[in-house]
């Protein structure tokens, strides 16, 4: 947005989608800036995050949290700069991580806010490796896969924000790691720029077999984003004792029944059974927002060491939000996928 332009652009929930979402679904509105009161800072959006949870949170179906109202803001993981402070604790200039969701402008009162290092080169990190996605991927891998030196881990989404890091890290504890990833460009990426053994396009013609030969061994870790194809490919592949981490499942983010053909329910509890499997599932910041200090910590030397490669999908424009949110759900970003609202 220009400086000269004194209005607040948003992005608004305007209906909730049926399937798919669409652009009709959004409505960019604008509106005056808001003035901050006694502790109160405003705050400037200069990146914003897309993910996929937030297609959940534009449902109205019982889910982990409050579904986004009709004409409110749509949400999301924001690096702001304070604009102007009535808060003791902020001076304006000071560079925060926040929640402002899809607007330039937004109040807050302080909670919730973390100060980032206003030295940053690259602060978008701060929604990428060294936020919410570095912090699931670690976490998830660590605390419920739990890999050990000579296992096989396979990741779903091996390209994306989450999968790219989970990978990295099971290579540093020693496991072989194989991703899936959609294409043979990002797939390329997977193996010779992040250093995963192998990685399996999933939209081969004969993608089951072609990760069960990338696996002869089978499969010690399943690191879950995606459902559908690609877990029936994994599920005969696990090993006795295998753990899965249940992040997201996209392929299904946007069904309106229950998917065509068998009731498969009965193999997987079956095979959970009668292989002892743990199968888990979790909310980054519910389950774990204790131990962020910890995560930021061993996540900033990796990156300053340069044994994690982070990889950002860029656009510009909150107005391009929308588009780029709808090819998110469609694979079509390639890493972390971050709006740049404001030039800092």
């Amino acid at each position: 947005m220009p400086s000269g332009e004194r209005i607040n652009r948003r992005i608004v929930l305007k209906s909730r989608p049926v399937g798919a979402p669409t652009s009709k679904d959004f409505l960019l509105e604008e509106t005056a800036i808001p003035a901050p009161t006694t502790g109160q800072v405003l705050l400037r959006t200069l990146y914003l995050s897309l993910d996929p949870y937030m297609r959940g949170r534009m449902s109205d179906a019982p889910s982990y949290a409050e579904p986004v109202a009709i004409n409110a803001v749509m949400i999301g993981g924001t690096v702001s700069r304070v604009e102007a402070s009535l808060h003791p604790d902020y001076q304006s200039g000071d560079l925060v991580l926040s929640f402002n969701g899809w607007q330039d402008y937004a109040l807050s009162n302080g909670a919730g806010l973390n100060k980032l290092d206003p030295r940053m080169p690259q602060p978008s990190l701060a929604l990428g490796a060294l936020g919410m996605p570095g912090f699931t991927a670690y976490m998830g891998l660590l605390d419920i896969g739990q890999p050990k030196t000579g296992e096989a881990v396979v990741v779903a989404a091996a390209s994306g924000a989450v999968g790219s890091v989970v990978g990295q890290i099971a290579k540093l504890k020693g496991c072989r790691v194989v991703g899936i990833a959609g294409g043979a460009e990002k797939c390329r990426s997977v193996v010779d720029e992040l250093g995963f053994d192998a990685c399996i396009d999933h939209h081969s013609v004969d993608f089951s077999q072609q990760l069960a030969t990338a696996c002869p061994k089978g499969i010690d870790v399943y690191f879950e984003n995606v459902g559908g194809k690609v877990f029936d490919a994994v599920l005969p592949l696990l090993n006795p004792a295998a753990r899965i981490a249940v992040c997201g499942l996209i392929a299904h983010y946007n069904d309106t029944a229950l998917p065509a053909g068998p009731d498969r329910l009965s193999l997987l509890t079956r095979t959970l059974l009668i292989k002892r499997i743990k199968m888990q599932g979790f909310i980054i910041f519910d389950e774990y927002g204790h131990r962020y200090s910890e995560f930021f910590s061993q996540m900033s030397t990796w990156l300053n060491e340069g044994k994690i490669i982070f990889r950002e999908d860029i656009d510009d424009g909150l107005e391009n939000a929308p588009q780029a949110f709808i090819g998110l759900l469609k694979g079509k970003n390639f890493g972390k996928l971050v709006v740049r609202v404001a030039n800092d």
